[in-house]
């Protein structure tokens, strides 16, 4: 089992309109709770799988995917197993800024 690893990068501390996380886990449903952002998250799926809820739809993510969820939309995604899930995120502002829902 691959352990959760999760680097996020904020966009002003490197001179960057934009903030990212790199996410890698193997662990089948993992991922955040339902939230949301006052701008765009763009994820760019790498390898792997993963169950994403944009809005009130539900879409399955793989490798060479790229989801894009608008601002001020409730989104979450869960892990589908037991491959590695590896992705990059792209948050469009220069830091994070997330409105928990559950």
């Amino acid at each position: 089992m691959t352990a959760e690893i999760s680097e996020n990068v904020e966009g002003r501390d490197i001179g960057s309109g934009v903030s990212i996380i790199r996410e890698r886990t193997d662990v089948d449903g993992s991922g955040p709770r339902l939230h949301q952002h006052p701008y765009a998250e763009t994820f760019v799926v790498i390898r792997g799988r993963a169950r994403f809820t944009i809005g009130a739809a539900e879409r399955e993510g793989g490798a060479g995917d790229v989801l894009v969820v608008p601002a001020d939309t409730p989104h979450k995604f869960a892990v589908i197993g037991p491959e590695t899930y590896e992705a990059v995120h792209i948050h469009e502002s220069d830091h994070f800024i997330t409105e928990w829902l559950e």
